[in-house]
């Protein structure tokens, strides 16, 4: 470990915050609560009392546990932005060195510069990705939130102990 953590509690903080921002949403979701059985109700009617507040709560919160499961995958960033970028800059830069006498070096200048110009709309495009799934967790998470109350609010309507 370095001692410069150590000795600076506050880099360690810092360290510590951004490990957890790498943890994936998912990890941190909310996971369903438990009923327990408050009145001696059998599993069988446990599981009568599950399905009925599984409607209501999907009803109540207009989240429907299922689909979210079955929530489409993460957005991804284009590709290809730095070939395309070479490309039309060789493509410019050899019309540039034409008029200028040397297509080949104009050409070259161009595509180093569509090279870095693809690069920088990559990562931008990976930032609005990365953005578009931080912000669909959030969505998804708070709307399990929604669903897991009403649920549990039910369950205790029941007659059933909800951790």
């Amino acid at each position: 470990m370095n001692l410069r953590l150590l000795r600076k509690p506050y880099l360690a903080l810092g360290a510590l915050a951004a490990a957890c921002t790498l943890v994936p949403a998912q990890a941190m979701a909310q996971n369903k609560p438990v009923a327990y059985p408050a009145k001696g109700q059998s599993q069988q009617q446990q599981a009568s009392d599950d399905g009925a507040c599984y409607s209501w709560a999907k009803q109540q919160s207009g989240v429907d546990p299922a689909q979210a499961a079955n929530a489409p995958p993460p957005a991804q960033a284009q590709g290809g932005q730095r070939v395309r970028g070479a490309a039309g800059g060789a493509a410019a830069g050899a019309v540039a060195g034409a008029i200028a006498g040397d297509a080949g070096k104009g050409a070259a200048i161009g595509a180093a510069t569509g090279t870095v110009a693809g690069g920088m709309a990559h990562r931008q495009s990976r930032r609005q990705a990365n953005a578009a799934n931080q912000q669909a967790a959030a969505n998804a998470s708070q709307a399990m939130g929604s669903y897991y109350q009403a649920w549990g609010a039910c369950m205790e309507g029941r007659g059933y102990s909800v951790k």
